[in-house]
């Protein structure tokens, strides 16, 4: 049986997706490493009650580290693989896989040759609608969520402190293969999410050094393009 580890980093997500998304989790993970990024509200307390049961690691970070996010993503990447994990889910707390993976996940890390599980990211810009247009079609492309852990590959960052990615870059090499199950990210789906993630870009990132100003710019049209979610 390969253990699955979920790797997580929160930040005062009480009020937002994070009961939704653990409580899918926790039927299918062997245990959890968990940063929290500074709450303050109850999350942490949140992640304790709805993983009761399960190994966890939770990491409370009295300040905020995402300012600088290849420190933070290095942190929990380093706090994951203490756990000696054999695979490692990595998604946010706003991230939900389709309710069919739960019944796949087993027999996939169990018989899968890969080294990697790619997924397609669906950006949702309300609870029934996702976003597809020019600046935001992540979902036309799968991307690493689900990795083997091999403690002697050489793993690098993308040393950038916007943008740096979950993972080390260099997982790109692992041999991979593609998944149908589709990940829900509910990070643009209220309103009052789209304005507080314009302005903490806006401060963090003013020149899009790292990042792509048209899509920064992007995040508060009236009008997007958006296509009604079918299950």
């Amino acid at each position: 049986m390969s253990k699955l580890t979920l790797s997580m980093v929160v930040k005062n997500e009480s009020h937002r997706y994070l009961r939704k998304a653990l409580l899918q989790h926790r039927d299918w993970i062997d245990e959890a490493v968990i940063i929290d990024d500074g709450s303050t509200d109850d999350t942490s307390e949140i992640c304790e009650e709805l993983l009761s049961g399960i190994p966890l690691q939770l990491i409370r970070n009295p300040e905020s580290r995402f300012a600088n996010e290849v420190q933070l993503r290095k942190q929990q990447w380093e706090a994951t693989v203490q756990s000696n994990p054999e695979w490692i889910l990595n998604l946010d707390g706003d991230e939900l896989l389709e309710d069919q993976f739960a019944n796949q996940v087993r027999d996939l890390l169990i018989h899968c040759e890969q080294d990697a599980i790619y997924f397609r990211l669906y950006d949702m810009w309300s609870e029934t609608s996702y976003r597809d247009d020019a600046y935001w079609s992540a979902h036309h492309y799968y991307r690493p969520f689900l990795i083997r852990y091999k403690p002697d590959f050489p793993y690098l960052w993308k040393e950038t402190p916007q943008h740096c990615g979950r993972f080390p870059v260099t997982i790109n090499q692992f041999s991979y293969l593609c998944h149908p199950a589709r990940i829900k990210h509910y990070g643009w789906a209220k309103p009052e999410d789209r304005i507080e993630k314009y302005e903490r870009y806006m401060r963090l990132d003013p020149n899009a050094q790292y990042g792509w100003k048209e899509q920064y710019d992007s995040i508060l049209d009236e009008h997007p393009n958006l296509v009604p979610w079918e299950e």
